[in-house]
């Protein structure tokens, strides 16, 4: 496989239990949910991209009553999601190949989901989020912290191997802000050696 997206949607199709298991708990997510759904008016559009098995992200917010889309390129990913969250509506798709109508959503939650995409279609995604939303309404995404591009054989213990591909957070902070959105706060998320960052933004 050549293409870095058939990378992710096989690697994700083959690795799926061993990334999330039914049961999994919110673990760090949990805070991160918590504040999204107080901020939102009850019943608000959310749009979970790169929602996995919808674990823990769609399945929190669809359980307090928000109308949650996800979205994820694995068809593994989207039949488990489908089951474990029979109340959110899920597609399978390339995340550039989307298309909703502007003001369609009150949040737009993207986590650990950007850092696949190639490095060139990731402003123009971010632009297309920054129309998806509503006025005042919220983006939450984890990003590269540092930039690089590489895969890994044998992720999580797997046979299939996973590819990522990020820019540094200075430039996320310029591509957020260009799609039209107000960061108004970013966070470091550490994960092993390196770490994320986390950006919380509103669209003008």
């Amino acid at each position: 496989m050549t293409d870095p997206r058939d990378v992710v949607r096989h690697g994700y199709d083959a690795l799926s239990y061993l990334y999330r298991a039914d049961d999994a708990a919110d673990d760090g997510y949990a805070e991160w949910i918590d504040m999204l759904a107080g901020r939102l008016p009850a019943g608000a559009a959310v749009l979970d991209l790169g929602c996995g098995c919808g674990i823990p992200v769609s399945r929190a917010l669809s359980a307090r009553g928000f109308r949650v889309t996800g979205v994820d390129i694995s068809d593994v990913q989207i039949e488990r999601a489908r089951t474990l969250v029979p109340d959110a509506t899920f597609v399978r798709a390339d995340a550039m190949e989307l298309e909703f109508a502007d003001d369609s959503f009150d949040a737009v939650v993207s986590l650990f989901a950007l850092i696949h995409l190639p490095l060139d279609d990731q402003p123009a995604l971010l632009s297309r989020i920054g129309r998806w939303l509503r006025p005042d309404g919220l983006f939450l995404a984890t990003t590269g912290h540092t930039a690089w591009t590489g895969s890994e054989s044998g992720w999580l213990g797997g046979e299939a191997p996973m590819w990522w591909s990020h820019a540094d957070a200075a430039t996320y902070w310029d591509w957020i802000t260009s799609a039209g959105l107000t960061i108004e706060t970013q966070d470091f998320v550490p994960e092993g050696d390196g770490g994320h960052a986390l950006f919380w933004a509103r669209r003008d």
